[in-house]
């Protein structure tokens, strides 16, 4: 397993984590995803492990809680041959400080995080979610605290447009508090929006991506593609998948790539659509999930070859999509002083 550097800290990560999405039942906010329970999660850790995949993500809102107890208790006697990364700031219950990043909720939600995975600290803590009823100044100070405290080894964010992060790295670097080396993004193949300006913000400031629903809610799976809907009792078909609706052409267009880079490589659809992400800039992990073990193997296997340069290409122009102003404005008209970071469809105006 590759490791690589978390952003701009010290911390190496392995390119593929497990995310804890499908541990539990699900709640009404948070859908049922799985039930994975003790036995099968205390498996999953050793396949990982087995294959380097040393980082397990989760979050408090996951199943309200169980989550995290259930991967605490299947990582019980190897604390030390892992990484734990959790969120917060999403709802953990009704009333009006059961939510946000106050210092209020922060300081509760990490004490009862740690309560529930069984240790004494988290190496990487993120925030689920951007809250604008809450200076930045009192997050960011509370965070500094909780890591001073040694609760917490790193900072990260997640789902934050590009001000709301630089916003929270402008001040971090005003104080002198820890600034977030890690945003988790929501990134596929089919939703490349997080390349248009959190893509170029993380490679000037250093933060390390990662990425969350790598196969867009299942869409990529392999289970979906032209004249094939997702089956009876899939996750897919039950939920659909992650973010706005995908136009079917778009959706095709990209599943027909990935069948035919998969037929000439030997691997799975699932497989390629990954490894088209870990070639991708910025990007640190890749939290994959699995109900199932074989799915874990499959996934875990995406790490084990590399696409080529006219693969990558043909993937990027099947799944390429005609960005919002001012992105267009600036990759066309001014190219040359604001190149995109990726391929991109935007022809470039010639002298």
């Amino acid at each position: 397993m590759e490791y690589r550097q978390l952003g701009a800290s010290g911390l190496k990560v392995p390119v593929l984590s497990l995310g804890t999405a499908t541990f539990g039942g699900g709640t009404e906010f948070f859908r049922k995803w799985g039930a994975t329970e003790v036995a099968e999660a205390s498996r999953m850790v050793d396949i990982c492990l087995e294959a380097g995949a040393c980082l397990f993500d989760t979050a408090d809102v996951y199943s309200a809680g169980l989550a995290e107890e259930i991967l605490g208790q299947a990582i019980k006697g190897r604390r030390d041959r892992l990484l734990i990364s959790t969120k917060a700031s999403f709802p953990m219950g009704a009333g009006p400080n059961d939510i946000g990043s106050s210092r209020h909720h922060l300081t509760a939600a990490v004490e009862a995080s740690l309560r529930r995975l069984g240790t004494d600290h988290v190496d990487l803590f993120q925030l689920h979610g951007f809250d604008a009823t809450t200076p930045v100044e009192e997050v960011l100070r509370t965070l500094d605290d909780l890591v001073t405290a040694g609760k917490l080894r790193y900072i990260g964010c997640s789902n934050f447009s590009g001000w709301h992060l630089m916003k929270s790295l402008a001040v971090a670097d005003r104080y002198g508090w820890p600034r977030h080396v890690a945003h988790q993004a929501y990134y596929s193949l089919l939703g490349r929006e997080f390349e248009w300006e959190l893509m170029p913000l993380a490679l000037d400031q250093k933060v390390g991506t990662v990425v969350w629903s790598p196969l867009a809610g299942g869409l990529l799976s392999g289970k979906v593609g032209r004249g094939r809907s997702a089956p009876d009792g899939s996750r897919v078909a039950a939920l659909g998948g992650t973010g706005p609706a995908v136009p079917e052409e778009r959706l095709y267009a990209v599943t027909d790539a990935l069948e035919a880079i998969a037929a000439e490589v030997g691997r799975s659809v699932s497989q390629v659509a990954l490894n088209w992400l870990l070639q991708r800039p910025t990007v640190a992990t890749v939290v994959i999930g699995a109900r199932t073990e074989a799915q874990l193997r499959d996934n875990l296997g995406a790490a084990d070859f590399a696409l080529d340069p006219g693969q990558m290409e043909r993937l990027d122009k099947a799944s390429a999509v005609m960005p919002v102003y001012p992105y267009w404005h600036q990759w066309q008209v001014f190219a040359g002083r604001n190149p995109p970071p990726v391929p991109t469809p935007v022809p470039v105006r010639r002298p």
